[in-house]
C-alpha cells in the first residue's frame, strides 16, 4: 500500500494527474480512514501503468477507459486497435504530404536568385 505521492513519483505523474483520473471515474479512489491518508494498493497502480502506456501510444483517455473496460475481450480491443492503427496512418500520409511541399518550397528558396522576393513567402500570401 502506498500513498497518492508515493505512487505519482513511481510513475513520474503528478498527484493532480491521478485526482483527475480519479474524478473521471478512471481509476477508483481509495476510502481515507479516519486518521490518516488514503492508501492505494498495487492493482490501482498497474491500472495507472496501463493508462501511462496506453497513452504513449496515442490512445485518448476515453479510449483507455474503453480498454480497461473490455476486460481483456480481444476483438473489441482488436477493433479499437485497428481504429487507432487507422488513424495514425492517415495523419502520417498527411504529415509526409506536408513534408513533400515544404521541401519544395524551401527547394525553390535554394535555387532563388532574387533576394527582393522569396518564393516560399510568396506562395503563402493572398493574392
Amino acid at each position: 500500500m502506498k500513498t497518492i505521492g508515493k505512487i505519482a513519483k513511481e510513475l513520474n505523474l503528478s498527484v493532480e494527474t491521478i485526482r483527475f483520473y480519479e474524478r473521471e471515474g478512471i481509476i477508483q479512489q481509495p476510502q481515507k480512514p479516519l486518521n490518516g491518508y488514503r492508501l492505494y494498493d498495487d492493482s490501482i497502480s498497474k491500472q495507472l501503468q496501463f493508462i501511462c502506456k496506453a497513452k504513449a501510444l496515442g490512445f485518448s483517455l476515453k479510449e483507455v477507459s474503453s480498454l480497461m473496460s473490455m476486460d481483456s475481450n480481444c476483438s473489441q480491443v482488436e477493433s479499437l486497435g485497428l481504429q487507432k492503427l487507422n488513424i495514425i496512418q492517415n495523419k502520417i500520409s498527411d504529415l509526409q504530404r506536408l513534408e513533400k511541399v515544404i521541401k519544395e518550397m524551401t527547394n525553390s528558396c535554394q535555387s532563388n536568385n532574387d533576394q527582393a522576393n522569396c518564393p516560399l513567402i510568396d506562395s503563402l500570401k493572398w493574392s
